[in-house]
């Protein structure tokens, strides 16, 4: 087996503290149940809330009569969207998607029409869980049930219903720039578009054209903490809320502009996350616990039960995506042409932007022309997952690149580096790339003992399959303290899901020269940081990673001039080395970082330094599995066999964590590959809205992941880092499709690949 453990790059041997595995600063509070989720919020006075749900998929709301609950003993509080102020329409940015404040808010709690089963009507806040469950049951709400349009083809029918009258179909050429609006009306949002070259030339040039269709379902992210939130309105007009989020200034963001309040008025404390995966960036009931709490004079919290989780929140799109791509008898892609179609559930904002920026990443195609749709229908609003949009469009283009590689009989990893994306190519939206290691990953890939050991057996089949996408960033803002023992206080605003918090911490560590241990890393509320951007797209380690940089360096830089004042000498005469400044006159005179600050209060006070630093941009990322699979012919079951996942990190900061994420990721491409699914009944219900019955990977599902880390540093970034927490979960979806054909001779074409989905395959196979 090949781990991080077993690579020591050239890349991070020069440091002393990156690319090792320190302990996490908060393993023993999660381990020992010390740390504090949302639901673990606890507030002198505090009332629970409960929401009331929308019966029906589709329906314009006649009224809603909450007499009755508010008329029950125990009961404080009762709120419909009446309660939100009219808002102007402005545009909040969530990173992932973007939502107009008007939209967020008829999605918090529905106006005139319910969109979704599930769709939030109303609250209440009572006494405790009980009372208040109670009280929801006895709101009355007069429905006129309308037709629904529950998938993408429903929704783009001639005689489909439409779900906004007023959307019209915006047209872009670049993800989340506000294209131009085509006055059309229906339930397409929006049309992106890319294109490079002639396509038509391009297909003229192939001697081998493969075209096939794809779909995929609603999946759900799947993490363990349901939705928690407490808030407080103070009788001074300031909100605070208590928030298992991605995102505290996102929150803050959209919350301010619910409430119509200034974002000054509002102050959002990230509790501890138990897993978000992209989903817990925007807002569900922090709006709501805050009017409860402003009606009622008291704290309310808001906790969501499973069901409502994956009712009432946001899961990824399913999709139709159509691919086509040619290629010469010598394995050199000539053209690509891609229709993505994705269901953004009942609002607009599907992650179809990211779809049509990675789907055709890792080749280098000078002819592509790529059109992605934004489509409303009748589910929950879709959110980001894990890369998102990116694992569907790899789905689709990936098995296509497989087949063209075996019409031309040349190997799959061949055909892929032979047509491998370097710098200096563009990506899909035609933007020159930096250096990254896609050519890198894929030669380790081929050359690894996995892709050439022998299969043992019959009904056994290898796939590969390599994932790609294009990471911009936010801004963060980091302060150090120091203390006078000499370790340091690192703040930031960034929330920790899988080990940010050391990731970071480590960073800093390694420019002021001490050990990841000597720094105390603590992640605050909006009040207490600057401006820092959501933890999710890849950036954490590498945005916040930057500001704890600069916070370093302005460390430096403040504690050499107190070392100039010992020595009574110039600043620009002291230098810093390994962890010690240095007179550059006298060498012999040193201060190691831990002398000089125990002497801070004597030569000018405490040391403090804050900085906010803007995202140099991460750039590509690439990812890739080789998977080996059985299946039984009899019952269409697959068994994995073997798994390795292979990426590009520019710079392992902490193997460990780089290794957890790999892992993690190919275990939820592999749940969403062979099982996970929301099923509805016609009506728009969902038939599975419990772990029980929505079928996620266990342990006796899952082989050890394997990992390979190749490390090509990344230019942007001062270590060479780039963002490793969304790419693993792309590819294991065609490689299992992939590997399912090369096991029984059927290539799968929607997801999930269920035992029941592959027999159907099989006899279809058989009968023709």
């Amino acid at each position: 087996m090949t781990t991080t453990r077993d690579r020591q790059s050239a890349s991070s041997s020069k440091y002393k503290v990156i690319g090792t595995s320190p302990i996490r600063h908060d393993g023993v509070d999660k381990v020992t149940g010390a740390a504090k989720y949302g639901a673990d919020t606890q507030l002198t006075g505090m009332l629970h809330g409960r929401v009331l749900r929308s019966a029906h998929a589709h329906a314009r709301i006649r009224s809603i009569d909450t007499s009755k609950a508010e008329a029950l003993p125990g009961v404080f509080a009762v709120c419909t969207s009446k309660d939100f102020p009219i808002i102007e329409d402005q545009v909040i940015d969530l990173s992932e998607a973007q939502g107009t404040a008007r939209l967020m808010a008829e999605h918090v709690l529905a106006s005139e029409k319910a969109l979704y089963k599930g769709h939030a009507l109303a609250a209440v806040a009572a006494v405790n869980a009980h009372v208040a469950e109670e009280a929801i049951n006895l709101i009355n709400v007069d429905y006129e049930v309308l037709p629904t349009v529950l998938t993408l083809h429903d929704a783009l029918k001639d005689d489909a219903p439409i779900l906004h009258e007023n959307l019209t179909t915006m047209f872009r050429v670049e993800r989340f720039v506000r294209g131009e609006d085509t006055g059309v009306k229906g339930n397409v949002a929006a049309h992106i578009q890319h294109k490079l070259g002639d396509i038509e030339k391009g297909f003229a040039e192939a001697d081998v054209i493969v075209e096939r269709e794809f779909d995929t379902e609603t999946v759900h992210q799947g993490y363990i903490e349901p939705h928690a939130s407490t808030a407080v309105w103070s009788q001074d007009g300031r909100l605070t809320i208590w928030t298992c989020t991605q995102g505290a200034f996102a929150i803050r963001s959209s919350c301010a502009a619910i409430l119509d309040l200034p974002e000054s008025a509002v102050k959002v404390v990230p509790t501890e996350i138990g897993g978000g995966f992209g989903a817990k960036i925007t807002t569900y009931l922090e709006p709501v616990a805050a009017v409860l709490s402003k009606k009622s004079g008291r704290p309310v919290k808001i906790v969501m039960t499973r069901k409502e989780v994956f009712e009432g929140t946001g899961p990824t799109s399913a999709t139709h995506i159509r691919c086509k791509i040619g290629a010469t008898k010598s394995g050199k892609i000539t053209a690509a042409q891609l229709y993505m179609a994705y269901e953004a559930g009942a609002f607009p904002g599907s992650p179809v932007g990211g779809g049509t920026m990675a789907a055709t990443g890792p080749y280098n195609i000078e002819n592509l022309l790529v059109d992605g749709y934004d489509i409303v229908c009748n589910k929950q609003k879709v959110q980001a997952y894990r890369a998102p949009g990116q694992p569907q469009g790899a789905f689709a283009v990936e098995p296509v690149i497989d087949e063209l590689a075996e019409k031309l009989g040349i190997d799959p990893m061949d055909f892929r580096l032979m047509n491998a994306v370097k710098e200096g190519d563009r990506a899909p939206t035609g933007v020159p790339h930096n250096v990254f290691g896609c050519r890198e990953m894929e030669e380790e890939m081929k050359a690894h003992p996995h892709y050439t050991a022998p299969l043992s057996g019959p009904n056994q089949g290898r796939g590969v399959a390599v994932g790609y996408r294009w990471q911009g960033g936010q801004a963060s803002a980091a302060t150090i303290n120091v203390n006078s023992d000499g370790t340091i206080n690192l703040i930031t605003g960034s929330v920790d899901i899988g080990g940010s918090r050391t990731a970071v911490a480590m960073q800093a560590a390694e420019i002021l020269g001490l050990r990841a241990e000597d720094v105390a890393p603590t992640v605050v509320d909006t009040d207490a940081i600057g401006w820092t951007g959501v933890t999710g797209g890849s950036r954490t380690a590498f945005d916040t990673g930057l500001a704890a940089i600069a916070a370093a360096e302005a460390v430096i830089k403040e504690m050499s001039g107190r070392a100039a004042l010992i020595w009574e000498a110039q600043v620009e005469d002291v230098e810093f080395v390994d962890g010690t400044f240095i007179f550059k006159k006298n060498p012999e005179d040193k201060l190691t970082f831990k002398e000089l600050a125990s002497r801070q209060l004597r030569t000018g006070g405490p040391i403090s330094c804050s900085v906010g630093t803007t995202s140099t941009g991460i750039g590509p990322i690439i990812a890739g599995n080789i998977i080996d699979v059985e299946v039984d012919p009899e019952t269409g079951k697959v068994d994995i066999l073997r798994c390795t996942a292979f990426i590009d990190a520019g710079t392992a900061v902490h193997k460990d964590y780089v290794e957890g994420q790999m892992q993690g990721g190919t275990v939820q491409g592999i749940g969403w590959a062979l099982n996970e699914e929301y099923f509805y009944n016609p009506d728009g219900t969902m038939a599975n809205s419990s772990f029980l019955d929505y079928r996620m990977p266990t342990i006796l599902d899952i082989p050890m992941v394997d990992t390979v880390i190749t490390e090509v540093p990344n230019p942007r970034h001062p270590f060479g880092l780039r963002g490793v927490g969304e790419a693993p979960i792309i590819p294991p979806l065609a490689a299992l499709s992939n590997a399912i054909y090369r096991a029984v001779g059927v290539r799968m074409t929607k997801l999930p690949m269920t035992p029941g989905a592959i027999l159907d395959a099989l006899e279809a196979k058989n009968s023709g």
